[in-house]
């Protein structure tokens, strides 16, 4: 895949275009993209995505607190070049860029910049200051400039329209089966691993501690999971831990997520690893001592390896 960083750079011939954040890549998105692969493989033209980057509302919003995004710009990258999409053009969002109303940005970036030949958008597709770019105005602007427009449908699964923030809710309430069906592919937490206090080394079941790699990055839903570890190219089964250990500190602790890696004894600590997330096993649960969740987290080992049989 082709990356370009001014709009100005691409040269191409008949551009089919299609505009968006696509966080996620899940797969609405993917069925988005495959209609601006086809319709460029009919016209002879050529296939292309416009992104922002960083994300709008990082730089609109007044406050960052509550911003979670289902991928970083480079997983997102990695998730769109899997997707066929040969050209990504990827435009520095600013406040300036988000004072431009609909008809300067279709005049600006898509004339007069990439010279386009055909634009498809999702059903739900706005953009120009105040989203004023609604289909109508699309309509217009394409008949103005000379270029055609469709919308695609709304891609159903399981009765439920999919979109980033359904996805998003999803993962946050702990339906990790939702979420994972909606995307094409397991939800993951790519970051580095950092010390821990050892507690669960004390219990016989020794944790990676990953601080992730990406402050906007989605965590899912406080629980246990069963989970695969990708570390240095290899996948390896994992409970995984999500919370703040009410059992282990006296008030509210730090948030933390920690993988029990079975059958692995290397060390990891400064390394990168990914997380998968496979299965929800439960909630987080508060026990009246250490005991008894010693014996919850072998249950839990138990549970996962009966997920992954």
């Amino acid at each position: 895949m082709n990356i370009y960083r001014k709009y100005s750079d691409f040269k191409g011939l008949k551009p089919v275009v299609t505009i968006g954040m696509f966080d996620g890549v899940h797969k609405g998105h993917r069925t988005l993209l495959e209609a601006v692969a086809s319709k460029a493989n009919e016209t002879g033209g050529e296939a292309i995505a416009i992104t922002f980057e960083p994300h709008p509302r990082i730089i609109l919003s007044k406050k960052d607190n509550g911003l979670n995004f289902l991928t970083s710009f480079d997983e997102k990258i990695n998730l769109l070049e899997d997707a066929g999409i040969e050209h990504l053009i990827v435009i520095e969002f600013t406040k300036e860029l988000s004072r431009m109303s609909a008809d300067d940005f279709v005049k600006e970036i898509l004339v007069d910049g990439i010279g386009i030949s055909h634009l498809i958008i999702g059903f739900d597709h706005s953009f120009g200051y105040g989203a004023e770019g609604s289909g109508e105005t699309i309509t217009e602007c394409a008949l103005k400039y000379g270029f055609t427009v469709d919308r695609i449908e709304a891609f159903v699964f399981n009765g439920s329209v999919v979109s980033s923030t359904i996805i998003r809710k999803m993962i946050s309430s702990g339906d990790l089966e939702g979420a994972n069906s909606m995307l094409g592919y397991d939800y993951f937490l790519k970051g580095s691993v950092i010390e821990g206090e050892k507690l669960g080394r004390s219990m016989g079941y020794p944790t990676a501690n990953l601080k992730p790699d990406y402050p906007y990055k989605l965590i899912p839903r406080d629980g246990v999971y069963a989970a695969e570890v990708l570390v240095n190219g290899e996948l390896h089964k994992s409970m995984l831990y999500i919370g703040r250990r009410p059992t282990i500190e006296k008030g509210l602790g730090e948030r933390t997520i920690e993988a029990n890696i079975f059958d692995f004894e290397e060390d990891l600590y400064g390394g990168s690893i990914t997380i998968f997330f496979r299965y929800r096993l439960r909630d987080d649960i508060k026990f009246d001592n250490r005991e008894l969740l010693r014996k919850q987290i072998e249950k839990d080992k138990e549970d996962t390896l009966r997920f992954f049989e």
